[in-house]
């Protein structure tokens, strides 16, 4: 631990500052080296000498700032001290480290060029020792000067490492909050296209039935009552939907919803289970409905299955909305590699006076200016299927969407067969 808040102290503590207590250090401790060593046959330190020694020592407290101009100034005045005379074992130490600054914040073709200044000015040392010491001086200045470039090259290499990992990271960031927000938008409009789903249906039925009531409210109470009644439980159905739906956003308000109730028990996800009622509704709203499956039926994925439930919903809707009285068709056909699911209907109102049940006329039916077939395209396409809508040959309309199917081994789904959208 004491270590450890060491290494934090020295870690906190201003580079310049640093550098400026080391400069100070090297040229107090080489005066006083320099004064006090008498082994040699070296000229007395003077002002001079003195005057060179700080010019090869003071200026390490800028090489951060200016690394190849301190070395140059620092290997300029250590050569000329030894030139002159004076004891060439001082002054090295600062020039070791200019190269190694170099090395550390140049590319590596001007490391090489500090290299060959620094191991001249040591050279220069070298030639001035005893005769008997001077090969063996030179290969260590070559040496020490290799080491301090190496070291200096490694550290810069691992700086350069540090930073290209730093911007992975914060590009890795970045795209995670893309993701994030990407996956916002999707979850936004997948509930856009739930609730457009669950207001455009019930709405539909809601619309008819009272309109039915209204109409034979003073000739047939009990028709205008069954109708009053439908109209009350699908508006039920619509708002528990709605509900289960918008709980999913009351995240901070925690299980309880909206009361805090704490139970938090709202209707499962539509899926096959729910076809019945959905038809009988549609049934009670005035429009005839045949349901036929076919094939061997298998089990579907929660999401496959509210896929389907969706995408027959909308169907009938459309039928509701713009072929109201036509008969409706609902068709599930399970074969090996793909769920086929059909939605009919034999034909749109006639033309001339409207009653007061029938609806808007349909328009344009089929084409992608209607937001119900593109959230039914979108959804479809989350499981690689294919939409096919438009008029039938002998009259009404068809919407078919293809699902590719789990294999029997429970694998990838099978490719669908594609067709024109």
């Amino acid at each position: 631990m004491r270590v450890t808040a060491w290494a934090g102290l020295i870690g906190r503590i201003d580079p310049l500052l640093a550098d400026a207590a080391s400069a100070a250090g090297l040229t107090v401790i080489t005066v006083l080296w320099s004064a006090m060593d008498h082994s040699g046959p070296w000229r007395r330190p003077d002002a001079v000498a003195v005057l060179l020694i700080c010019l090869a020592n003071l200026p390490v407290a800028l090489r951060r700032r200016a690394p190849v101009a301190v070395l140059v100034l620092c290997s300029a005045a250590a050569a000329c001290h030894h030139l002159l005379g004076y004891q060439p074992t001082v002054n090295n130490v600062a020039v070791l480290l200019a190269v190694y600054t170099v090395a550390v914040h140049r590319s590596p073709r001007t490391a090489l060029a500090a290299a060959a200044v620094g191991t001249a000015a040591w050279w220069t040392a070298s030639a001035m020792a005893a005769g008997g010491l001077v090969v063996l001086n030179g290969v260590q200045s070559v040496a020490l000067v290799a080491v301090a470039t190496a070291f200096g090259s490694g550290v810069r290499r691992l700086a350069e490492r540090n930073r290209r990992l730093a911007e992975l990271t914060e590009r890795l960031r970045q795209e995670q909050e893309d993701r994030a927000r990407r996956a916002v938008t999707e979850e936004r409009v997948r509930i856009a296209g739930e609730l457009h789903d669950i207001v455009a249906h019930h709405m539909s039925v809601i619309s008819v039935q009272a309109g039915l009531a209204r109409y034979v409210f003073a000739s047939d109470p009990g028709t205008a009552r069954t109708a009053l009644a439908t109209v009350a439980d699908t508006s039920h159905e619509a708002l528990e939907e709605m509900r289960r739906l918008l709980a999913v956003l009351r995240l901070d308000r925690g299980r309880g919803g909206a009361d805090g109730d704490g139970d938090g028990v709202y209707d499962p996800t539509p899926g096959l289970s729910q076809l019945g009622p959905l038809v009988e509704r549609v049934r009670t709203a005035g429009v005839p409905v045949d349901v036929k499956v076919t094939g061997s039926v298998r089990p579907l994925s929660p999401g496959m299955e509210l896929c389907v439930y969706r995408v027959v919903q909308e169907g009938l809707t459309n039928v509701i909305k713009h072929a109201f009285p036509a008969r409706a068709g609902v068709r599930l056909d399970y074969g090996d590699q793909a769920l086929r699911v059909t939605v009919t209907d034999d034909g749109s109102p006639p033309a001339g006076p409207r009653g007061p049940l029938e609806p808007v006329p349909p328009g344009r039916r089929g084409t992608s200016g209607g937001h119900g077939l593109i959230g039914m395209r979108e959804r479809v396409r989350l499981y690689r299927g294919t939409v096919i809508s438009g008029p039938r040959p002998q009259g009404g309309f068809e919407v078919a969407v293809v699902l590719p199917l789990p294999s029997a081994g429970g694998g990838e789904p099978a490719s669908a067969e594609r067709g024109s959208q």
